[in-house]
């Protein structure tokens, strides 16, 4: 059996809003200086990645330019650094945002609605929200801690990085609207039927312990008088909490995805998927998912 939120206290709960002057003991100047140190810090970090990625393989460590190896290991250099920082900086910026949204809103939005409609209403709202892979975990979890049922939540989690609206503009104009309508209605439809099947199943019992004693936010009934600095420690929770719990998980993905980016060439993908046969779509998709 799952415990319970008061049985264990989670690092990522809503911060309590204490006295006035003990809110208030923080100026805001602080945050003003900062938030734009902190963001140029983490840009200039940013942007120096693959500098940074090509001398610590081939200058610090025993690796050869143009070797597959090396291929490999200045991929992983590279993406593991500039992923976790998007991660960090996706999973704070949801964080803050969620922390102005109760549960009771949410609920009201998609848990009032019978199954299947709150499949269709999650699987529309995540084609409109710009949310990739990464921003859509923590919003994964913020809705099962708010009550929406798992397969609801599933739908939109399928959809937000299923379905992108700047990929049916483009397709539009590219190749035309029967391409772009075909691109959105299946990937609308599967993340409906999949989201559908998985509430069915009653997969609940599932769900990690850890997700189940993250405290919604919005059931604190001080949550009108969270503070700026309140909402940012919030979102500094939600990081430790989430990013502490998936990173092993973003590492092996990195990993598959530097194996295959060193020692399967771009050409011979091209050349196996791009040949015509019954089993180049299968083997796109196979490839894509690490990818």
């Amino acid at each position: 059996m799952l415990k319970s939120m008061e049985e264990t206290p989670c690092a990522c709960q809503t911060p309590q809003a204490g006295p006035a002057e003990t809110r208030q003991a923080r100026p805001i100047w602080i945050l003003l200086l900062a938030a734009p140190l902190g963001i140029a810090l983490w840009w200039l970090i940013y942007t120096n990645l693959a500098a940074f990625s090509r001398l610590l393989t081939y200058r610090l460590l025993p690796f050869t330019p143009g070797s597959h190896l090396g291929a490999s290991v200045e991929f992983f250099l590279y993406d593991t650094p500039k992923v976790m920082m998007l991660l960090v900086l996706v999973v704070f910026g949801v964080g803050i945002i969620r922390s102005y949204f109760s549960a009771e809103r949410t609920r009201a939005l998609l848990a009032g609605r019978s199954l299947l409609a709150g499949n269709v209403l999650a699987a529309l709202l995540g084609i409109v929200t710009p949310f990739c892979s990464c921003s859509a975990v923590p919003l994964f979890i913020g809705f099962v801690t708010a009550g929406v049922p798992l397969g609801v939540t599933f739908s939109f989690l399928i959809a937000a990085p299923m379905v992108n609206e700047i990929a049916l503009g483009l397709l539009y104009g590219l190749v035309g609207w029967q391409v772009a309508t075909l691109y959105g209605v299946t990937g609308l439809s599967i993340a409906i039927g999949a989201g559908w099947v998985i509430g069915r199943l009653k997969l609940e019992h599932h769900i990690e312990d850890w997700v189940q004693q993250v405290t919604a936010v919005g059931d604190n009934p001080v949550e009108h008088r969270l503070t700026l600095w309140d909402r940012l420690v919030y979102g500094k929770d939600a990081v430790v909490e989430i990013i502490g719990r998936v990173w092993i998980y973003v590492l092996l993905g990195i990993a598959v995805g530097a194996g295959i980016h060193g020692f399967v060439p771009e050409g011979v993908l091209a050349s196996v998927m791009g040949q015509g046969e019954w089993w180049s779509v299968p083997l796109a998709v196979i490839l894509g998912v690490p990818m």
